[in-house]
């Protein structure tokens, strides 16, 4: 049996591949960036976001979802889905009420990163404006729903990691929309802790510490020193070796 690296070709450069391994997890760890909003390495991909669209031998397929398989040819950069991943951050920053310059995530924030990675620099769409709920009910932890993008990750967190079930969505279409899993519907209501796994996974501005906000200033934020691309190859890139190495 031969031991030579399994491959797929990637806009005409062949990437290579471990068993199990997405698309989009193979791209990252080969140097190449695949924009995408609600994947996260520690949880089973879903792909609700779309970002990460790639044409997998000509059919459009979520990279995050998609396996790896040797000889596919994925096409990534071509001109439909760049226009693809920027219209779908475009509706993202309509649907919600996103105003980056005075929002406390802004440098820390995954869909306004991705969003400069893409050359988004209006929304292009008239915005939605539409009303939404914050809930500061709780001691330590501000919900904020204007700036929810519906990735999911809370609910996942809140269910597998810290077995609370604290977030769900409900609803469909446009009227879908994040929930707080308590009779009052109020997140002071809930178990919800500091030090859960959902408190640290939204890519967003939409769950926020309490008395924490801006210390770190604007222009040292993590967005600020490196461009998105770059930070989500070195983590994947890290990852691979750390499991290289056990």
């Amino acid at each position: 049996m031969s031991d030579a690296p399994q491959t797929f070709v990637l806009d005409g450069e062949a990437v290579e591949f471990s068993p199990g391994q997405s698309i989009l997890q193979a791209a990252l760890a080969g140097g190449s960036y695949i924009p995408s909003l609600c994947y996260h390495p520690e949880f089973k991909p879903h792909g609700s976001c779309k970002v990460c669209t790639v044409k997998v031998n000509g059919r459009a397929a979520a990279s995050c979802t998609t396996p790896a398989r040797a000889g596919d040819v994925v096409e990534l950069q071509s001109e439909e889905l760049q226009d693809l991943r920027k219209n779908l951050v475009q509706f993202l920053f309509t649907e919600g009420n996103h105003f980056c310059p005075s929002c406390e995530q802004s440098g820390d924030c995954q869909l306004q990163a991705v969003g400069y990675e893409l050359g988004v620099v209006s929304g292009h769409y008239n915005p939605l404006f539409p009303t939404r709920n914050v809930d500061a009910s709780h001691p330590d932890v501000l919900l904020d729903l204007n700036r929810c993008i519906l990735c999911e990750l809370c609910v996942r967190a809140s269910s597998i990691v810290d077995k609370k079930d604290v977030f769900a969505l409900s609803g469909r279409g446009i009227t879908k929309h994040l929930v707080v899993n308590a009779e009052s519907g109020r997140l002071a209501d809930t178990a919800l802790q500091l030090s859960d796994k959902a408190m640290s996974v939204c890519p967003v501005g939409a769950i926020l510490r309490k008395r924490h906000g801006f210390a770190t200033p604007i222009g040292q934020r993590t967005f600020d020193k490196q461009p998105v691309s770059a930070l989500a190859i070195q983590k994947a890139q890290a990852k691979t070796t750390d499991e290289g190495t056990r």
